[in-house]
């Protein structure tokens, strides 16, 4: 038994670590109401409500001048950051840790792998991919980052795709991946609670069921709700756009924006409640169908030879520009450099640390049975090879409509919320293919809604892998609301300032919880070198190497090994070499 304020270590043979002392004290807990996690984030939160209702202006001037502090002065640990848990996530996959199960030993995969990457990839980013699957590669080829290439070229064009790809594929799943490890691993190997402070326990040891812990989960929950409500905002705008794209609606204000987020917000809390099994799972594979059939439907009667040559030509780009690219910090040039950081690198950095509490402890959720390596692999190859073909394909699309003339730039920029139906409108099937843009968006709203409700109702009940249902309203409620303030500060008929009202609040937020990524990286690694597997193996090696270098002196090169049971302290010892 270990000692207060280390973690407990398991017998060698031990197959299932979860029926330690610290396992059984962790889920005694579970399902109970944590009144101060709970109590103080809510109260933030709604204060944050009232704020955005009484003093909007106040509200965006404030956050407007927070976001200006943090990208002068933490903009660069946004980036190092980011790099850094790249580089450890792979570097774990392709170690001796990556054959560690999340879970006992030879426990079988919860979920089917097509279902299980269903579930990731709709919870991770579904509903950014629809949003800028062709509003970003076509900005990046409009206005290029500072310094790279001259707008609307060739050179523009493949600047273009490997931004987009470096926003959309490695980094973030890395981020992702390394909290989903270490509640996976927490919980379904260590038995543990499904905290993001239980994982916590190798640098803090008890200190993680105390305060400092508490606080942990209180910033995952701030990230996780604002971070939400940012993607949220996002399929509001998209949908807003469709409908008045379509002549549907006609200039919609801040009142449509509420009623069309609070219909949402009543479709994700009813299948939050239903559970994972019914409706997040029979959602997520409903929107990869969709998300299927619409990428398809682009790639035969858009520009399909350009599609294929870019496909190749964009991951050549990424790998060969992707020191430069994780390198971009202020330091890169002048006030240009800074404004196109903040509304894209450093933003979709902080939108995404801002996400890994809800999606990371998600699809550990779904994760159960499955090794470190085939996690690894699971969560950062595959939704990396969908986002490069996705941009290919909307990117390639957008970038040669915008060559014949199709969109219509709003004061030289790209218009994001109505880019995607621009393009379609180019296309047959026009009022088929928008509707199902819609349905796709509105769907992956609620998908990913639901799991980050799910995730708080978790932190709010001490880990517990099924909460409450009225914790699950509460939260799902709360995060319509945020999302319809983020939305108001920006006003949402100003799409340019829409997007920046969200960009600003969600990098302000998730600023503490890149300090929480960083420690959470060492914790992790601490963590495994601890775990049942890593023993076995370094004990089994030195006993080895003991027994090799006995027979050797002893017997020369004439011997052979015979393993025995240890019956006495006077008997033959397990490994001793026979003559």
């Amino acid at each position: 038994m270990a000692t207060q304020g280390n973690l407990e270590t398991p017998e060698l043979g031990i197959t299932d670590p979860s029926q330690t002392e610290e396992a059984r004290r962790d889920r005694h807990l579970e399902g109970k109401l944590d009144w101060v996690v709970f109590g103080f984030t809510s109260l933030l939160a709604l204060a944050f409500v009232a704020w955005g209702f009484l003093n909007q202006v106040g509200l965006a001037s404030s956050a407007a001048t927070a976001q200006a502090w943090v990208i002068v002065n933490f903009g660069w640990f946004f980036v190092l950051t980011s790099t850094i848990v790249v580089i450890f996530v792979l570097w774990l996959a392709a170690s001796r840790y990556g054959k560690i199960p999340l879970g006992k030993d030879g426990e079988a995969p919860e979920f089917r792998t097509t279902s299980w990457i269903a579930m990731m990839f709709s919870a991770g980013m579904g509903i950014g991919l629809m949003f800028f699957g062709v509003a970003e590669p076509l900005s990046h080829y409009v206005s290029p980052p500072p310094g790279t290439a001259e707008a609307q070229t060739n050179g523009a064009m493949q600047i273009a795709m490997a931004t987009t790809l470096f926003h959309w594929s490695l980094h973030p799943w890395a981020m992702y991946a390394i909290v989903g490890l270490a509640i996976a691993y927490g919980t379904f190997r260590r038995g543990r609670s499904q905290l993001i402070s239980a994982a916590f326990r190798p640098l803090i040891g008890e200190h993680a069921n105390g305060p400092v812990g508490r606080a942990i989960d209180m910033m995952a929950i701030f990230a996780t709700l604002f971070g939400s409500a940012a993607s949220l905002g996002l399929g509001a705008l998209q949908i807003a756009g469709g409908l008045e794209h379509n002549g549907w609606v006609e200039q919609p204000g801040k009142l449509f924006y509420i009623g069309l987020i609070s219909v949402l917000t009543i479709a994700f809390v009813a299948s939050a409640v239903s559970g994972i099994d019914k409706g997040i799972q029979w959602l997520s594979n409903i929107n990869m169908l969709l998300a299927l059939l619409l990428a398809a439907f682009v790639f035969v009667v858009g520009p399909t030879l350009l599609m294929l040559n870019l496909l190749p030509t964009t991951l050549g780009d990424y790998i060969n520009l992707l020191p430069e690219m994780m390198a971009r910090t202020n330091a890169s040039g002048d006030e240009s450099m800074d404004n196109w950081l903040s509304s894209w690198t450093v933003f979709y950095w902080a939108w995404w640390i801002s996400w890994t509490p809800f999606v990371g402890m998600f699809i550990a959720r779904i994760s159960r049975g499955r090794t470190i390596r085939q996690f690894v692999t699971g969560v950062l190859l595959v939704p990396s090879l969908v986002s490069l073909v996705w941009f290919v394909i909307f990117g390639a699309a957008g970038i040669d409509a915008m060559r014949e003339g199709v969109f219509t730039l709003n004061n030289g920029a790209v218009d994001s919320n109505l880019a995607l139906y621009e393009l379609l409108e180019s296309y047959p099937f026009t009022s088929i293919s928008s509707v199902l843009v819609m349905i796709l968006v509105g769907i992956f709203f609620v998908s990913g809604a639901d799991a980050a409700s799910l995730v708080m109702g978790t932190l709010s009940e001490h880990g517990t892998t099924e909460p409450s249902r009225g914790t699950m309203i509460f939260w799902g409620a709360l995060t319509g609301a945020v999302a319809a303030i983020m939305l108001a500060i920006g006003d949402p008929r100003d799409p340019g300032a829409a997007l920046t009202g969200l960009q600003n609040l969600t990098i302000v937020v998730a600023l503490p919880f890149v300090v929480v990524m960083a420690l959470l990286c060492i914790a992790l690694y601490r963590d495994l070198r601890k775990d049942p597997v890593m023993l076995r193996d370094l004990r089994g090696s030195e006993l080895i190497e003991k027994a090799v270098l006995y027979g050797a002196v002893k017997h020369g090169e004439e011997f052979y090994f015979v393993v025995k049971e240890k019956k006495d302290k006077g008997s033959t010892t397990e490994g001793q070499p026979s003559a």
